[in-house]
């Protein structure tokens, strides 16, 4: 018996096309709507379109949209599970709002592309059809939303885009994928430790995010404070470590009771409060910045942005992030 599966197409290079001259670009329909007899070989689809936006446009109006639409056919009952097709440049904040804000059990999969439809070797059909088949597993249900491209399942909060072409580009690189999807069917061969979820109806909060550098002063935090923003989020140096010369401008920050987050900008690995110099991490967690237990600066924003959307107390945005 076939599965109720709710497609939602969001946009992005997957339902674009190449012109003549080499730019890809959206065209007057979604390319993937010709596809609909051999889609619906896998499943009951219900299609929705609630935006066309490449990625870069998105931003957390539209996840909420993306929550509420998920929510509303969960209410009515009925659905098996949900695919979104998005576009690959914010896809992964996306996949992690949605990981944090939804309380589903049934499968939940992004997917992308990164060759549009009519490009040679182009990936957005293949992607689409393995992610129906993994939101059709039985396997799949009530491990959070998931991202499927390119024969790999990860999980959300882990999953990054690490090329800015490659068809593989999207890799979990402390922990690797969950799962993989292969002609005979989805194997699983590791399932996440814990999942998160927060309640929130609305998020309207300005939360930056910097980047740490030799040489980084406090100009560019002390701006932050300037234009009011709610939080800040710190891709820091090594395992969180900062210039001495931007302690000020934490301090100024946290004095005006706007959080700092602090990630690193190393690839892998944790921040931890291990050196005790002047701008090292022991000196920072005295100073009241929170640390975040794993993510990088983009999923550590969405997560800030959703606890600012819960909270003002700082003590408890920091327990969110040790999760």
């Amino acid at each position: 018996m076939k599965k109720n599966i709710l497609l939602i197409h969001t946009g992005g290079t997957i339902s674009m096309s190449e012109d003549k001259s080499g730019a890809v670009k959206p065209g007057a329909k979604n390319p993937l709507t010709d596809e609909a007899l051999l889609l619906s070989s896998l499943g009951n689809l219900i299609v929705e379109e609630p935006f066309h936006l490449p990625s870069p446009h998105i931003t957390p109006n539209e996840m909420m949209i993306l929550k509420g639409l998920i929510e509303d056919y969960q209410s009515r009952g009925g659905i098996d599970g949900a695919v979104i097709t998005h576009g690959t440049d914010t896809l992964e904040e996306t996949a992690y709002f949605l990981d944090l804000t939804l309380q589903a059990d049934f499968p939940i999969v992004v997917t992308g592309a990164m060759r549009s439809s009519n490009e040679i070797g182009s990936d957005g059909l293949y992607n689409l059809i393995s992610s129906i088949r993994v939101a059709t597993s039985q396997e799949a249900q009530g491990k959070g939303v998931l991202v499927v491209l390119n024969d790999e399942i990860h999980t959300a909060d882990n999953v990054t885009k690490t090329h800015t072409s490659n068809v593989s580009t999207f890799q979990s690189p402390q922990y690797g994928p969950i799962g993989i999807v292969t002609k005979r069917g989805i194997f699983f061969h590791h399932v996440p430790a814990h999942r998160e979820y927060y309640k929130i109806s609305s998020i309207d909060k300005k939360v930056v995010l910097v980047k740490a550098h030799a040489g980084m002063d406090s100009s560019l935090l002390l701006a932050a404070k300037a234009l009011q923003v709610d939080g800040v989020v710190i891709e820091a140096l090594g395992q969180g470590n900062l210039p001495p010369a931007a302690v000020e401008g934490i301090t100024q920050l946290i004095s005006s009771n706007i959080p700092v987050v602090i990630v690193s900008r190393a690839f892998n690995g944790i921040v931890q409060d291990v050196y005790a110099y002047e701008g090292g991490g022991k000196h920072l967690r005295e100073l009241g910045v929170i640390f975040s237990n794993g993510l990088n600066g983009q999923k550590a924003r969405i997560k800030l942005l959703i606890a600012l959307a819960r909270t003002s107390d700082m003590k408890e945005m920091e327990d969110m992030f040790r999760l």
